[in-house]
């Protein structure tokens, strides 16, 4: 197979073994996926996770995740090292935008690829800045902040709705489930004005979404989230126009260390960035 050709690729629905390989290909890249993200990236879109094998051997992957009827995310988008250069990524990128046509299609690119995407019409919308540190935090001691429960779930689902382009329940509702990840919600009054999201990862925890209506709220959420890192690396992956969520990561001795570039191919759509402090996933948005 080492003479394969771009021609040769075959592309198949991954099975959920696929899934996992593809999951452990993204942690040697170091985008150090969460331990459990697999089931509930699976269940967006079962069809939306495609691997090209040259032969029997698995050489690229891409997910292509369709919400609704008019938008679509495209992520974990890797061709193994020794197995570049070839063409098979384009092939396989070719099959994936036909997954999502005739759909606004968002994605988080590495930053020197902006140009790649942009041959294929996508356009720059905005930074996406990985943070990382190891905040010694307590947790704050507030009524406020519940846990998501099943009797909680349909109001973080409706508060969940203006942060992305489309409804996206069935991901939500085994991204919410605890035993996983840890999800809080700011309840106030019987009204959710946040929630957030801890899981662990290769190498500590991620915090994704933190969603909330003033930096007060953000500010106890992410402390109650990180209190559950108990001193790991705590990662959170913050919108750059939202400068606020720069300055809360910044106060709790987070730094930059990566970045993305949030591009759209079809008309942009309009979110609000200044109470997402935290986005969900690179991968699904």
């Amino acid at each position: 197979m080492a003479q394969a050709k771009p021609d040769d690729l075959t592309i198949r629905v991954m099975s959920r073994e696929d899934l996992d390989r593809a999951v452990d290909w993204a942690a040697t890249e170091g985008w150090n996926p969460g331990l459990k993200d697999a089931e509930c990236f699976q269940v967006a879109d079962p069809a939306g996770f495609l691997m090209g094998f040259a032969g029997d051997e698995p050489v690229a992957a891409i997910s292509v995740v369709r919400y609704g009827d008019k938008f679509g995310f495209l992520g974990l988008y890797i061709v193994r090292p020794e197995w570049r250069g070839r063409g098979f990524g384009y092939r396989l990128w070719q099959a994936g935008m036909e997954h999502l046509k005739d759909r606004v299609v968002g994605l988080d690119g590495v930053v020197a690829q902006q140009a790649n995407y942009a041959r294929s019409g996508f356009v720059l919308a905005h930074r996406n800045v990985r943070f990382c540190g190891t905040p010694q935090i307590d947790a704050p001691e507030d009524a406020r902040l519940q846990s998501v429960s099943p009797a909680l779930v349909a109001d973080v689902l409706s508060y969940d709705r203006p942060f992305f382009p489309a409804a996206r329940e069935t991901f939500l509702r085994c991204w919410l489930k605890s035993d996983a990840r840890e999800a809080l919600a700011f309840v106030e009054d019987g009204s959710v004005r946040g929630y957030g999201v801890v899981r662990a990862c290769r190498s500590g925890f991620k915090i994704g979404p933190l969603f909330a209506n003033s930096d007060s709220e953000a500010e106890l959420l992410f402390r109650a989230l990180a209190s559950k890192a108990k001193g790991a690396p705590v990662f959170l992956d913050i919108p750059e126009p939202n400068e606020a969520a720069i300055r809360l990561a910044m106060r709790h001795g987070l730094s930059p260390i990566f970045e993305t570039a949030r591009m759209y191919r079809g008309q942009c759509p309009d979110l609000p960035l200044s109470r997402a402090y935290g986005i969900t996933t690179y991968e699904l948005g």
